[in-house]
């Protein structure tokens, strides 16, 4: 029963690690290449190629080796210094970018005919 719980546990911790991983390369997908230039945080191909390779290793090995913990370090390290830098240089979320506000016609903002 023991070992069933903690099958159970690692079961999910390799989830957590796989989320982790696959949301840390999504972000870096959608950002642009001159914003890891401007923060100074080496580039997007290889934040890329870091994240899915921390992703596959998260899917294929144990948790208790020692490649999904280098793989859930770069995942961490993105998403605690990579990206909000990224949020900082690019200013905003990245999602929204140079689109304006979802209220903005095509001669600026509507304010409801005041």
């Amino acid at each position: 029963m023991l070992m069933l719980g903690f099958a159970g546990f690692m079961g999910i911790l390799k989830i957590v690690l796989m989320a982790l991983a696959a949301f840390g390369l999504f972000d870096a997908a959608f950002r642009r290449e001159d914003a890891f230039r401007a923060a100074d945080k080496q580039n997007k191909v290889f934040w890329l190629i870091i994240l899915a390779i921390a992703l596959v290793v998260s899917y294929l090995f144990s948790i208790l080796s020692i490649l999904p913990v280098a793989g859930a370090v770069a995942s961490i390290v993105y998403i605690v210094d990579v990206r909000p830098a990224l949020r900082q240089v690019s200013g905003g979320n990245g999602w929204n970018r140079g689109r304006g506000s979802s209220s903005d016609g095509p001669y600026g903002p509507y304010n409801g005919g005041r």
